[in-house]
């Protein structure tokens, strides 16, 4: 008789098993329509191709005065009667579909995906180090997927960091020490930043990483006085973050509430209290720490960020032969500005104009502009999408204890 009920017992466990899973895949289902939506939608968007036979159909009116071609604009080409123009209208899935697709083509689609993996495993580790190994491999992946879903869903110029420190604090780390893990990591960043800039002017020079056909396409100025205000402001930010916390915490909090008490920046005075409240907080936490601990952290940073550089430079060689690899790179770190400072949910409508102006010479056919776009925005947007909602569920059923 005993065997009946141990059975029975199971089929209990095993019944209630399936009804908590019912309730976990509901919302992740609806968050995948959700994401499933958004991918369809931007594949179906109308954009615009160059026609080698110039017989596209469509000429190309600058109407918003900036000299650049919006080939995502609808508004920006007029059809032609006779059926000629240099632009011809696509979806974005048939741009995707004109392409000739061959097993190097797969192989090279393949390494940027390996690239993006080592991207987020770098972010990884560089996690678990600033936390003191506190999170295990599965909680830093968690960590990271839902940090970059929330960088997905808010503006550039807002990020990701302000929930970050609820995702981590949620793990279970302290409220300084999860602080001071999200200060420290968008210091690291832009400390890479900082760094690699010069590397790249040394190395490619600055004639040729500022295409002029983006002057005065974003908010009217030229390109290379966007960049060269992004970099002093970067520049300006990790040095005051970096004085902060690791000389004079109390002293940077002070200043920022006697500057925040002009009549003009009063309204801010809270929000300026709450992040002198944090640089207070990781400088506790911070202090006392060894070289291989930094060095640990920084060198992940530096992993991280040159394999996500390296994703486009894998989508455009499988799409045509690159003549330099370098010059491709390097204008990544001059684009990255632009995305930095854009005021949408991660950086969506920017990122294609700017990806087309950065790239746009450097491509054997313009066309493959629009392909390669797609993929990347697939690969460092959309992955994270549907990676979130699919996580998020579980994650704050596991950490709800907490």
């Amino acid at each position: 008789m005993e065997e009946p009920r141990a059975t029975a017992d199971e089929q209990e466990q095993r019944f209630r098993r399936d009804l908590r899973m019912r309730k976990l895949l509901l919302p992740v289902l609806l968050g995948l329509l959700a994401a499933g939506w958004l991918l369809y939608r931007d594949l179906q968007k109308v954009r615009f191709e160059e026609a080698a036979d110039e017989r596209g159909g469509y000429t190309w009116v600058d109407r918003n005065g900036n000299n650049l071609p919006d080939l995502g604009d609808p508004a920006e080409f007029v059809a032609t009667e006779d059926g000629s123009g240099k632009y011809r209208r696509m979806t974005a899935r048939e741009v995707l579909g004109s392409i000739d697709w061959t097993w190097a083509s797969t192989w090279w689609i393949v390494l940027a995906v390996i690239f993006t993996a080592f991207r987020d495993l770098g972010y990884i580790y560089r996690i678990r180090t600033l936390t003191d190994k506190h999170l295990g491999w599965r909680q830093g992946f968690d960590t990271i997927m839902l940090w970059e879903f929330a960088s997905s869903l808010t503006p550039s110029v807002v990020g990701g960091s302000g929930i970050a420190m609820f995702i981590v604090s949620r793990e279970g780390i302290p409220l300084g020490r999860s602080t001071a893990v999200v200060l420290v990591t968008a210091l690291m960043d832009e400390l890479f930043y900082v760094f690699t800039v010069p590397l790249v002017f040394l190395f490619v020079g600055m004639d040729s990483l500022f295409p002029p056909q983006l002057d005065n396409a974003f908010w009217g100025l030229p390109i290379k006085t966007i960049f060269w205000i992004g970099y002093a402001f970067i520049l300006a930010m990790v040095a005051s973050v970096f004085y902060a916390i690791f000389f004079r915490p109390r002293a940077f909090k002070y200043l920022l509430l006697q500057v925040f008490r002009l009549r003009f920046l009063r309204r801010w005075r809270p929000m300026v209290l709450k992040v002198g409240d944090d640089i207070v907080l990781a400088s506790d936490e911070l202090r006392g720490k060894r070289a291989g601990f930094w060095g640990r952290a920084f060198g992940a940073t530096c992993f991280s960020w040159a394999s996500r550089f390296l994703v486009v430079n894998c989508i455009a060689a499988a799409f045509f032969p690159v003549s330099d690899h370098l010059l491709l790179y390097a204008r990544q770190l001059i684009m990255w500005v632009i995305l930095l400072i854009s005021p949408t949910p991660g950086s969506s409508g920017v990122a294609e104009v700017a990806f087309a102006g950065f790239f746009r010479d450097l491509f054997p056919v313009v066309g493959y502009i629009g392909a390669v776009a797609i993929v990347w925005r697939l690969l460092s947007y959309y992955l994270y999408l549907f990676m979130g909602v699919v996580i998020l569920p579980r994650w704050l059923r596991r950490t709800s204890a907490g």
